[in-house]
């Protein structure tokens, strides 16, 4: 049985076991330092409360230790994964090769998305070299990762939701080449998600003032099926910087669209334990989102590009067809509240706001009515309600359990088993008095017993097997079942399998002999490794030693022109097309390799 995993962002503590109560097999978290996204780092005691909490339920924590490392952080770094490899960590993501280096201790490793995880000889290196698993490119096609698949037998994570990095993760300096933090250092400024002109090469304007390299967010939720074909194991929902609200919602979403596909399945299984029960009906189009996209999974059909805005869209209701001074209606089957916020595109396409004030039988009086106009499409960004029922959830995850109360010779010996077959008991340290209502008494015991509170376990059967009804006090019972009920959590935590996995240094060789800056080498253990592994020529990272004269700050499968609708397509001897990008301080060249099907920004 393959295990099929939902993997759920973890901002901080509080978000990590939200994500593992609403349905994540596993969650992902930075430490304080060396993670993608500086802004949420945490503590290693913080680190080790998740971990104790999500291996109560099979649960995975996976550990970003995945920024590019200075000589003089080398040492830090191999203290904190040996801290972390005690603290019982699933697993260390990396994007540096200096850390296969080190003297690790044995916990797997996984290759961070960039790491450039995109074709079948990276993935088999990889695997090669002693990873647990690659963190698949979001580029990828169907086919692509079938490729792959095909020629590596290395456990396959792709991301199904969330913002896009426009550009091959790893593959961008832009933010550290205008001197506003490095990516590959967590300290992105998202320079993909601002405003700038379009000219050609002849100097004519093209567009102004668009956001020329934002996306749409990714949503392959109708892919999970052909996804689980095709290979992969980990489905990745993208969101270190996101709110608890939106954790809950999208890994709701997921959760059940999962359940529903292994339901039918002989060969996948799910990858943790417990029974998630939902108090709300999820939807992903209520959270924060650009409007969705399938990106390249099926090729590059459609158009993925937010061009007008890189705010949250939210879900769409419909156009505005009455339209008076003071109120307007649209055609929807959502009910609209008083206090959720909308929004829309006015004539020059400028995303505008407002709050409803009042909904009166589908009259929808708001706060402003400038913009408005008949034909606009509207937008809820802001759903009350929803935000209401995620806020005050009473969503549980429960892991069932069989409680039987037994005679030996002359003890009472209450004993519990979960549904992973684990099995502890006690002595209830009580007389043997006969019931005087057998019945009465027996019906005590089961309804005592049936309880579990708010534990993490649902008593799903309790078995009696007495000689004769007994009386138990209800407070004997109670605080029996509440210590057996800890003593099943201890020894669900003593019998959780740790995975290990151990890197044993070869010199299997890398797939390029020449590495430019792209390869993101800034210390001598990664210039080691690569040398061991041999490449013969190499050159340092962009943090390092920028590149002189013009530079390549973005690699990417997105294509301005093709958004446009101005792509002409593969040519049999094309030269490089051009174009030009301006954000009023600096001037960028597009270079279009048409028949790589791939955009570089130059700066």
């Amino acid at each position: 049985m393959n295990k099929i995993e939902l993997l759920a962002p973890a901002k901080n503590v509080e978000s990590g076991k939200t994500a593992i109560n609403f349905g994540a097999d596993a969650v992902y978290i930075g430490y304080q330092k060396f993670g993608a996204r500086a802004a949420v780092g945490n503590s290693l005691d913080e680190i080790s409360e998740l971990i104790k909490y999500a291996h109560l339920f099979n649960a995975r924590v996976y550990v970003t230790i995945n920024t590019i490392l200075f000589d003089h952080e080398l040492d830090e770094v191999q203290k904190v994964i040996q801290r972390l490899y005690g603290l019982g960590a699933d697993a260390i993501i990396i994007q540096d090769y200096g850390i296969l280096e080190m003297d690790l201790p044995p916990v797997p490793i996984f290759a961070s998305t960039q790491m450039h995880n995109h074709n079948p000889q990276n993935i088999r290196f990889l695997e090669n070299v002693g990873f647990k698993r690659a963190i698949l490119a979001r580029e990828l096609s169907l086919k692509q990762i079938e490729e792959i698949r095909a020629t590596s037998k290395i456990d396959l994570e792709f991301f199904v939701h969330g913002a896009l990095c426009v550009c091959y993760s790893g593959q961008c300096y832009f933010s550290h080449a205008i001197k506003k933090g490095s990516a590959n250092r967590g300290e992105c400024a998202q320079p993909c998600r601002s405003y700038y002109d379009l000219t050609d090469k002849h100097g004519k304007t093209i567009v102004k003032n668009k956001f020329l390299l934002s996306p749409k967010d990714l949503n392959l939720s109708g892919y999970l099926r052909q996804l689980m074909a095709a290979g992969i194991s980990s489905f990745k929902i993208e969101g270190r910087l996101k709110d608890v609200d939106y954790v809950k919602n999208v890994t709701a979403f997921y959760r059940l669209k999962i359940d529903e596909i292994l339901e039918g399945s002989t060969g996948f299984t799910k990858a943790s334990s417990g029974r998630v029960v939902f108090d709300f009906i999820p939807d992903p189009e209520k959270s924060f989102n650009r409007g969705f996209t399938n990106y390249f999974i099926e090729g590059r059909k459609s158009k993925v590009s937010s061009f007008d805005t890189p705010k949250s869209l939210g879900k769409y209701l419909g156009k505005v067809g009455e339209l008076t001074e003071k109120y307007f209606k649209i055609q929807t089957d959502e009910i609209l509240n008083n206090g959720d916020g909308l929004c829309f595109f006015d004539a020059r396409k400028n995303l505008l706001g407002l709050r409803l004030n009042k909904n009166d039988n589908g009259k929808l009086f708001p706060d402003s009515m400038n913009g408005l106009f008949a034909g606009a499409e509207i937008y809820r960004n802001h759903d009350q309600e929803m935000n209401k029922k995620l806020e005050n959830s009473n969503t549980v995850r429960k892991i069932a359990v069989k409680t039987v109360i037994r005679e030996d010779e002359n003890t009472i010996v209450l004993e519990v088993s979960d549904e992973d077959f684990n099995r502890t008991n006690l002595i209830i340290g009580t007389e043997k008095i006969p019931a005087n209502n057998p019945d009465k008494a027996l019906e005590t015991i089961r309804k005592q017993l049936s309880k579990s509170g708010d534990t993490i376990f649902e008593v799903k059967e309790v078995e009696i097997n007495l000689s004769q009804a007994l009386f138990f006090p209800a407070s004997v019972l109670n605080d029996s079942r509440r210590l057996i009920l800890e003593q099943l959590s201890a020894e669900r935590l003593k019998n959780y399998k740790t995975e290990t996995s151990a890197i044993i240094k070869n010199d299997f060789p890398y797939p390029e002999k020449e590495l430019g800056f792209q390869a993101n080498i800034v210390n001598e253990k990664a210039v080691a490794f690569y040398k061991r592994h041999g490449v013969t020529s190499l050159t340092y990272g962009f943090e390092k030693e920028a590149p002189e004269g013009q530079a390549e700050i973005m690699t990417t499968k997105y294509c301005v022109k093709f958004q446009m609708g101005l792509c002409t397509g593969k040519k049999e001897g094309a030269t490089e097309d051009v174009m030009f990008m301006n954000d009023n301080q600096r001037k960028y060249k597009l270079v279009f390799d048409c028949n790589a099907c791939k955009m570089k920004v130059v700066l």
